[in-house]
């Protein structure tokens, strides 16, 4: 089962479980999902009208919380560590995972530097055990590890959820690529036309070619040929006058007195 199946599957089972709970239920819910070792999308959950009656209640900081691990990053809880519920370990690990899909978002290569301040590691072997145990293993990224050059080249990354104003930037992004696709498309066309064209001038061309070559290979034929007619009537014609001429009498010549 691929990730993205496994995803649909744990998110529909919240989802289920958001919409007959209460307020106190969900906070624990909240705790539950944004700790699942599969789970990294949250805006479905998030989007639950139960969920959203959180807002304004002494368990608000649950809703904002998964609104975090929907859009933010370590640093982001890090900065509003007071407004928010401490974290568990595996919820730690979880936002950390999801603040490097969000770096891979934008760049596909990722320095050690980057890396080991945005989810706040202390050195190279630490960041490379974590990429390569919590993140490649998991299959969220796939990358390699460039120690010469100290940077994770991202070859895939899982996507996280649209945040708030990033659709309509997707929708044009979409939409701009739709207008370079089209354009492409016509160059392309364009192109084999005048290919197409290209070798039908070619084609004709060699016709010509192969017509006048062959009306030349018939001339030069009937001139060979007649010039041969004309060399066999002129021998035949010098043997006729030779034969007549030894058979011709010859008169004696008589002495002069």
């Amino acid at each position: 089962m691929d990730i993205e199946q496994r995803q649909t599957e744990i998110i529909d089972h919240f989802v289920k479980q958001a919409e007959v709970m209460e307020a106190a239920s969900l906070s624990a819910l909240v705790l539950e999902a944004t700790s699942h070792p599969s789970l990294f999308a949250f805006s479905e959950i998030l989007s639950s009208p139960n969920v959203h009656k959180l807002e304004g209640t002494r368990y608000s900081s649950s809703r904002d919380l998964l609104r975090l691990f929907a859009y933010g990053t370590w640093n982001d809880y890090r900065s509003n560590a007071g407004c928010l519920p401490a974290l568990l370990p595996d919820q730690v690990r979880k936002l950390k995972q999801l603040t490097v899909l969000t770096l891979a978002e934008t760049n596909k290569v990722l320095p050690y530097d980057q890396l080991m301040q945005e989810i706040d590691v202390s050195n190279v072997r630490e960041l490379e055990d974590f990429l390569i145990n919590e993140c490649m293993y998991v299959g969220i990224v796939r990358g390699k590890l460039d120690q010469l050059r100290r940077c994770f080249e991202v070859q895939f990354a899982a996507g996280r959820d649209l945040r708030p104003g990033q659709l309509n930037n997707m929708i044009q992004t979409l939409a701009n690529w739709v207008c370079t696709s089209d354009n492409l498309l016509q160059t392309i066309q364009e192109k084999i036309k005048w290919a197409d064209a290209m070798s039908e001038a070619y084609k004709k061309h060699r016709k010509e070619i192969e017509d006048r070559a062959e009306d030349v290979k018939k001339s030069l034929k009937a001139d060979l040929d007649s010039r041969g007619h004309e060399e066999m009537y002129s021998e035949a014609g010098g043997l006729m006058d030779y034969e007549e001429d030894r058979a011709r009498p010859k008169r004696r010549r008589h002495p002069v007195p």
